[in-house]
């Protein structure tokens, strides 16, 4: 997004408004650079800034961010993120709006969403504490610009245990994202783009405590003894500038004794000495802190030759820093100081010796860049703990083969500050990933090192296909212990095949697909005897299996079985890039968890087994093929959706009635599998049959009605039934809770057909659907479709039908098959589509003489 100036964090914005900065919208010109030294922000990257910041400020925030809609339909990403490491929150970039996240509900309700502690989040948005288990507050307020949705402003601050977010802090957060909306609102309309598809920008906070820095000046004329002192020395020395005579004397009052004499000896060194002289001094102020005094001077003339004797001083007042700085040299023990982001601040002595590098490599740095080792997976969920609550974080850190450290992690509002000292190798620890000890640790520790099992457990509850469910367990157990590889086999008749696999080389693991199980292979025997089975390095797995073949010569590997309700199910392989050990701990918790996914994945079968059967029945009771007619072309559209059962109840239909007219029929019924493709086609032909046997529509609708009530009380469908005349172009229609249908006129204007409907099938037996007459000119075109095409999530329906219409209208001339696949192609690429569709379109042959309706 922006350059780097020197001694910045890479695409980290610390100015705000600085001097010299003109907006593109204000100047008409792009960003230029800012007094010489790096590239300013791009006014997208700045406005975002200014808004978490201004946010996290206004409502006592310790970090803030703004999640921006992206080009991908339906997913948000996180585009700047303030005061925390955006390494650290990763798992969080990206967020799809139907998520059960505070974020995705605040975007989808348009709606602030204000949580005031731990114990509301977990009963609103379980899954936030899962994967986030610490005391903290949050707030979430939807940015909207007029009629247009950008993305959600959040903060993250303090919980307040039984208190919620009262009133102000939720008017000045609304307050907040309004102005966002506003001001995104107005970049979109000078040409901008208003969307986020890269990582995060890192943003850091001003400090809440810096105090001010002062500095004072004054000069001593040794010969004549007449010392000049600016206005903001007297400050500092709690002096009156009017009261102030011109002498040391008048200068040494406000000193103490031994600082007094020091400032004297220093002056006779300079009286006395040819040379330059140079020094530095703590003073103490009259508030009892020390200031730093620092101290030239030189005689301009030899000795005797006349006046020439000058020192000056410039005297700084940085409050209790330095005293601090200093004071932590003197302990014994490893000290150093992180900002939110991860940058050191401060480094004393004894931890320069302990990370074994010079203040001068590690100040400024980020932990985890110049200590890669400190940047371990393991170590993350410690550093998030930290920053997120108030109480202490305490683990083990393993620096080299045979260095171990204690950490201690003591966070404030404006960083955290560590304690290292050295340590002993635990006893059940041999790798490069390690968990408190028993006796050791805060339960905020505690519950860090077990919220990823829990959020993959409740992930693993809303995947329902095999491929979802290994998706979630790369996505939740690989970074929960460091893996870098995973594999799963699923048994099928005495075999085990390769289901999912992720980091192994490309064709390795091809020669175990299909493998029997009496073959002496580690992925085998797990399952067979039922007990994982762990290798702390490359070398025990291959003398344990004596000719295997192994896809690296480090690392480790567990090998997992995969069992439900005493049946088998398959094997999980987790690879490591480094040897490791696996503590009880560990290995308790991997094989709960393997049991979690074996059920996951036998849901799943099942699950596979259904939709198969969906599929086909829906296969079969769709049209594969429309009647081909005279005087009109029709061309039908369906689409499944991607998430849950996949295939739903939408149908479409054409039918030449008994009258020699053409029947337009859509439908939708609620819900998705097997019950719901099953009652649509019993609604297609009932609505086929009622239409064969020259029904109106009105009588169609009725009865179709009255049979779904008979049929399944309680399930609903809505549909649109539309009967065409051919050759004159005379229309009748009925809707039942149907979205309405388009019109494309010949000459291209579109419009959204207003049918009164009535309620939707299966609720009133006594429902009546009224008829409404049109004429279809030759050369236009009719759309009927189902709500999926036009529906999403947080999003208004209207609009999504003013983008069909409006896609309708350009279509042009094309001829009716790709009029329809453009209509359709939006949604076909969305890779997260919630609900299934269908389109149906019908169009009038242009060269149809021209009849009274």
């Amino acid at each position: 997004m922006r350059g780097t100036a020197a001694g910045e964090h890479a695409g980290c914005v610390t100015w705000y408004g600085a001097a010299g900065y003109t907006p593109q919208s204000q100047s008409g010109a792009m960003p230029g650079r800012l007094n010489g030294s790096g590239r300013v922000p791009d006014e997208l990257s700045l406005v975002l800034a200014q808004a978490a910041v201004g946010a996290t400020e206004a409502v006592g925030g310790y970090a803030g961010g703004v999640y921006l809609r992206s080009r991908t339909q339906g997913l948000l990403r996180l585009a700047v993120l303030a005061g925390l490491p955006v390494r650290l929150f990763r798992p969080w970039w990206r967020m799809h709006v139907n998520r059960p996240f505070p974020v995705a509900e605040a975007y989808r309700s348009g709606q602030a969403v204000l949580l005031g502690d731990a114990d509301e989040a977990m009963r609103r948005f379980p899954q936030l504490m899962a994967g986030l288990p610490y005391p903290f507050g949050s707030l979430y307020a939807p940015v909207v610009g007029g009629d247009e949705k950008f993305g959600v402003l959040v903060v993250l601050r303090p919980a307040t245990p039984g208190h919620p977010v009262d009133h102000s802090d939720r008017r000045r957060m609304q307050t907040a994202a309004r102005r966002l909306g506003t001001a995104l609102a107005e970049l979109g309309a000078d040409g901008g783009l208003v969307e986020w598809d890269g990582e995060p920008t890192p943003v850091q906070l001003p400090t809440a405590s810096a105090p001010p820095v002062r500095i004072g000046y004054f000069d001593w004329d040794l010969d004549s003894g007449a010392v000049t002192a600016d206005e903001e020395l007297c400050t500092i020395l709690g002096s009156e500038p009017a009261g102030f005579t011109g002498t040391i004397e008048a200068l040494a009052a406000h000193l103490a004794p031994e600082d007094a004499y020091g400032l004297w000896a220093v002056a006779a060194q300079a009286a006395t000495s040819g040379g330059p002289v140079s020094r530095r001094m703590w003073l103490r102020g009259p508030d009892g802190r020390l200031h730093l005094l620092e101290l030239s001077g030189r005689r301009t003339q030899p000795p005797g030759d006349g006046p020439g004797s000058h020192l000056t001083g410039f005297l700084v007042d940085l409050g209790i820093g330095p005293a601090v700085a200093e004071a932590t040299d003197r302990l014994p023990r490893g000290i150093f100081s992180l900002d939110r982001l991860g940058r050191i601040t401060h480094i004393n002595r004894i931890a320069e010796t302990l990370l074994g590098h010079s203040r001068s490599e590690l100040a400024g740095r980020v932990l985890w860049e110049v200590l890669p080792w400190f940047g371990h997976p393991a170590y993350e969920d410690h550093y998030r703990a930290a920053l997120f609550g108030y109480d202490p974080v305490h683990f083990m850190a393993r620096r080299g083969p045979k260095e171990w450290l204690t950490v201690s992690l003591y966070p404030g509002h404006d960083g955290l500050t560590a304690t290292l000292a050295p340590a002993e190798e635990p006893a059940y620890a041999s790798g490069s990933i390690v968990r408190p000890g028993p006796g050791f640790g805060s339960p905020t520790d505690r519950a860090s090192s077990l919220y990823r099992p829990v959020a993959l457990a409740i992930a693993l509850t809303e995947a329902v296909t095999a491929r979802q469910v290994s998706a979630v367990v790369t996505e939740e157990l690989l970074p929960a212990f460091g893996g870098r590889q995973l594999a799963i086999y699923l048994l099928n008749e005495r075999h085990l095949y390769l289901a999912w696999e992720t980091g192994f080389p490309k064709g390795f693991l091809d020669r175990f697909d299909g493998v029997a199980l009496d073959a002496r292979l580690p992925g085998v025997e797990t399952l067979t005897s039922g007990r994982p089975i762990f290798f702390e390095s490359m070398e025990r797995l291959a003398a344990a299996y004596p000719g295997i073949p192994i896809d690296a010569d480090v690392g480790a590997r567990a090998f997992l079985p995969l069992i439900a309700s005493g049946r088998p199910v398959g094997s999980c392989i987790l690879g490591f890039d480094h040897p490791r050990g696996f503590s009880p701990e560990e290995r308790t918790v991997l094989t709960a968890l393997a049991g979690l996914i074996a059920q996951a994945l036998q849901r799943a079968q099942r699950y596979d087994s259904e939709a198969a059967l969906a599929r086909g029945l829906q296969d079969a009771l769709l049209p594969h093929r429309l009647p081909v007619l005279q005087f009109v072309d029709t061309v039908g559209r369906y689409l499944p959706g991607t998430q849950g059962m996949e295939v739903g109840g939408d149908w479409y239909d054409v039918v030449e009635t008994s009258c020699g007219e053409l029947a337009l029929v859509i439908g939708d019924v609620q819900g998705h599998g097997v019950s719901a493709a099953a009652t649509m086609g019993q609604l297609r032909s009932a609505v086929r049959a009622f239409a064969l046997s020259g029904h109106d529509p009105q009588e169609v609708m009725s009865g179709t009605n009255r049979l779904l009530i008979d049929l399944d009380p309680g399930q609903f469908a809505s549909c649109c039934y539309i009967v065409l005349d051919r050759e004159s172009g005379s229309t009748q229609a009925v809707r039942a809770g149907h979205p309405q249908p388009l019109l494309r006129h010949p000459d291209g204007r579109t419009e959204v057909l207003d049918i009164p409907g009535g309620v939707v099938l299966g609720v009133d037996v006594e429902a009546s659907y009224p008829v409404t007459e049109m004429w279809l000119e030759p050369g236009a075109v009719l759309a009927l479709y189902t709500d999926g095409l036009v529906e999403q999530p947080g999003i208004d329906i209207d609009l999504g039908i003013e983008r069909l219409r409006s896609a309708l209208a350009k279509v042009g001339s094309d001829p009716l098959a790709d009029a329809a696949d453009r209509l359709i192609l939006e949604a076909r690429q969305a890779t997260d589509r919630p609900d299934d569709i269908a389109l149906l379109l019908a169009a009038r042959w242009a060269d149809v003489p021209r009849q009274a309706p």
